[in-house]
Parts: structure tokens; sequence; C-alpha cells
């Protein structure tokens, strides 16, 4: 951790390295904006009016692999316990960005007043003398950085229509920043991003879905998110969400499709991306689904169809295939029903059978999302609670072939059975058995059961290993209709 008036030997080691050759070195950006706000930056930025080519020749070893000017400096000038990534940058100034992402070309400048008055936002544009220690008084601030600081305000450095136009992009980062500290947009720099949202057209999917997965993980996800909506951003990347602006909902619900899936958002108590994710998307297919007016309308399905919309989205947005699986599986399974007393163990080892005991812990936590984005007092009431606890007691019964007491090799071995598909068929339908009777996971019975099944023709064991499955989830389906007033 940096102490909060000394900066780390490998900073002062490396300012020192490009002084020694008579050239200027301060650190930029966010982290000076870190350093000032007591926090542990992440990375280090130098900039110095030393060509890349120079920088080159005085840190042997360095890469210089862009055609920015930044110059990454090896491990051998780090100091062992403060290994990190540091970049040195020349000065410079940059031209017109066609694709309001990327300069056109690249102009190093002279000056560290010309390097800064290019950079996105006040709070980002100041610099720190390289010195062996913190001092506010060192601070290079041309554009009232440290004032924002102060007050909690993003503000575009110069003309923010202009800074936009520049990188697209920065919209999002101003909303992200935003987000991530708490603080607010200063009027002119908002209005510049309502009138200038439109260019994010010209940003990449994948860029868009850093900025925003930051949004999503920050203290202030919900309010960044809004954020998104009020600036017209979110209607570029996002629109699925906004349908649900002016749905009301029944009467287990005060508030908008919208507003619920914002507060569930707020209200997550986990820190994971994927649960996040399925606390905003959870109810995003409920005004495609909406069935009537008023307190008894109906949202049937919407959990599925939901799932539905959460692959597409993520996929168009890009993201990983396990966080795309992950976050549809729990908007699929958000609306499980649990009564004390009225749900069996058996119903608790099928819920376990289809999300997995390993996500069983983030459907809880999604699902306290859902209570208090609904406006409920408490989070968990004791029939969730209890629920945990039953999880808790099945988590050892058979959910899985695996956990079965025989296996393919004793079918072939003890029963003559030959390999084949046959063989995981019986196995399925023993699996479907056992979940509605844990007692049954024992081997002799199992091997009599199987000896029985093995008789039918394969078509008729699949058949009824599906039918098993089938019934019980058509039972479970009909306790959350009636909980929920559909017909």
């Amino acid at each position: 951790m940096v102490s909060q008036n000394k900066l780390p030997e490998k900073i002062i080691k490396i300012g020192q390295l490009l002084k020694k050759n008579n050239f200027e070195a301060f650190l930029v950006g966010g982290c000076v904006r870190d350093l000032l706000l007591n926090k542990e930056p992440k990375d280090w930025d130098i900039a110095t009016n030393a060509y890349p080519e120079q920088v080159l020749k005085i840190f042997h070893g360095s890469k210089y692999e862009n055609k920015f000017g930044t110059v990454l400096v090896p491990e051998k000038y780090l100091i062992e316990k403060e290994k990190g990534i540091v970049e040195i940058t020349t000065y410079r100034v940059e031209s017109v960005y066609s694709d309001k992402r990327h300069p056109d070309k690249v102009c190093f400048a002279k000056t560290l007043q010309e390097d800064l008055s290019r950079r996105d936002f006040t709070i980002n544009a100041m610099a720190l003398e390289i010195t062996s220690s913190i001092e506010k008084e060192k601070v290079i601030d041309f554009f009232t950085g440290q004032k924002d600081l102060k007050k909690g305000i993003i503000r575009a450095v110069g003309q923010a229509d202009q800074r936009f136009s520049e990188d697209a992009l920065r919209m999002m980062r101003a909303i992200r920043f935003s987000a991530q500290l708490g603080f607010s947009i200063e009027e002119k720099t908002f209005l510049s991003i309502k009138k200038n949202a439109v260019n994010l057209k010209n940003i990449s999917q994948e860029r868009i879905r850093d900025e925003l997965i930051k949004i999503i993980l920050s203290d202030y996800s919900a309010e960044g998110v809004d954020n998104l909506r009020k600036t017209g951003l979110l209607n570029i990347f996002l629109p699925e969400l906004l349908m649900g602006l002016k749905v009301r909902q029944n009467h287990h619900h005060i508030y908008t499709v919208y507003q619920h899936n914002l507060l569930s958002l707020k209200n997550c108590p986990s820190k994971k991306l994927e649960i996040r994710l399925a606390a905003l998307f959870h109810d995003i297919a409920k005004p495609v689904t909406k069935v009537g007016k008023g307190a008894h309308s109906t949202f049937y399905n919407h959990d599925f169809i939901g799932a539905k919309m959460t692959k597409k989205i993520l996929t168009r947005l890009k993201f990983s295939k396990e966080i795309i699986k992950k976050t549809a599986l729990l908007v699929a399974n958000h609306m499980f029903y649990y009564n004390v007393g009225e749900v069996s163990e058996a119903s608790v080892r099928r819920l376990i059978a289809k999300v997995g005991l390993e996500n069983m812990r983030d459907l809880i936590d999604l699902r306290i999302a859902d209570r208090l984005g609904s406006g409920v007092p408490k989070a968990k009431p004791y029939k969730l609670r209890h629920f945990e606890y039953m999880v808790e007691k099945v988590s050892t019964d058979a959910v899985s072939v695996k956990m079965l007491k025989i296996n393919g090799n004793d079918l072939m071995r003890k029963l003559k059975i030959p390999a084949g598909p046959k063989i995981g068929a019986i196995l399925e339908v023993l699996l479907a058995e056992v979940i509605e009777d844990s007692q049954k996971n024992e081997k002799n019975y199992l091997l009599l059961r199987a000896k029985k099944l093995e008789r039918e023709n394969l078509m008729e064991i699949r058949k009824m290993a599906q039918n098993l499955i089938k019934e019980k989830r058509k039972e479970d389906d009909t306790i959350i209709k009636k909980k929920y007033w559909v017909t």
C-alpha cells in the first residue's frame, strides 16, 4: 500500500533516471487522482518530454509497440515488492478523430500543459512532480481538477463536445467514474453527453462491454445505469432494458419493471458480475409477457423468455460464454418457489439438479436482490432461511448421475449390459426416481431396478425418464402458477 505522503520506490527510481538524463518526469492521469483520494493506484502513468527512442535507450529492455508514444518499463527496473505496470508516455497532442475513438495521427508536444489539455476529465488531467513525497503543492493543475475532486464533480477538460467528438467512449467513462466514485456529472458535460450520445454507435461492443462491467460492479451501479438512460446512451446498446420504463406490475410490486430491475441491482448483496447482471436482467422479459391490467396482471414465462433475452444481449455485447451461461441460468430460475411445509425435499433436489449445487448460493443472493428491489424491508425472511437449511440438508443426496451408488461400469459388469446409449438412459431413469426418494439410492435396489429397465427398448426407457422429469416439473409449475394468479 502506498503511504499517504510517500511515492513507491519504483516510481522515484524511474523519475530519477529520466531526470538524470535531463528529461522531465511527472505522474499523470488516474494515478494522481487516486493518490489525492488516498487510494492505491492500479497503474502508474509517467509523462515526459523524452521521445520514445530516448526512453528506450535509458531503460534497456523496455517495449515500444504502439503509435501513441507509450513505452512499457521492464520489470528489472521495478522493486520486487512493488511490481506492477508502469508506462512512460511522451507529451503529445492529437489530431482529428475520424472514427470517434482513435486520433488519425499523434503528434508529440513540447510541454506538459499541452499534454494535459487533451485528457478527458479535469480529475484525470492533473500531474504530480516525481519526488520522494506526495505534496499537494507539487500537483500541477491547469483545469481545476483538485477543486472538482473535492466537490465530487466529473467535468470535461475544455469543451465537452470536442472531448466527446474525439473519443465517444469518454461519455461512458464519465458515467463510469461517476458510479465508481459517487460523483455527480457537471451540467454542461452531462448535456454534451446527451447531445453526442448517438456517436457511441461508432464504438466497438467490446469497449462498451468493458465500461458497462465497471459500472455494474461499482458502488453506485444503479445510479450509473440510470445515468446511461438519462443521457440516451442506454438506448444505443441496451434498449431492451428501457421497455420496462412505464410497465406497471401486479399487486406484488409497487415499482415499474424498470425501477424494480434497477433497485434489484442496487440491493444485490453479491459482488459477482453474473449475479449483478442477473439482478438487472431478471425481469427484462416482463414487458413482452404481460397479460391483463392492474393488480392482477401476469407475466407468465417471463423467467424463461428473460433467459433467452439475456443470452442474446450478452452475446451481442461480447461477454464470455461462462458469464452468459451463468447469468442466463440464474435469470431462468429466479422464480423458484418455496414455502415451509409446502415444498418437499424432492422439489429442492430437483431444483439443485437443474441449477447445480455450486450455484445455489448465487440463486439465493439473486432472490435477496429481487426481494429488496420490490421494496420489502426484510432481505431474508424465515422461509428463505429455511430453504437454505433444506438445501444443505439434501446437498449430499443424489442430484446427478455421478452421485448414484452405481455407474455404467456396474451395469456392464454385473448385469452384462453392453456399452451404448442404453446405459445412459437407464441411469437417467434411476436418477429421476432417486431425486424423488433419496432412500432409493442404494446399490442393490438400483441394480434390481436397472435389471427390470434393461428389458425395455431404448426409446421406451428414454421416454420414461423424460416423463418422470416432466411430470414433477409440471407439479412445481402448478405451485408457482397458483402463487402468481395464473391459470
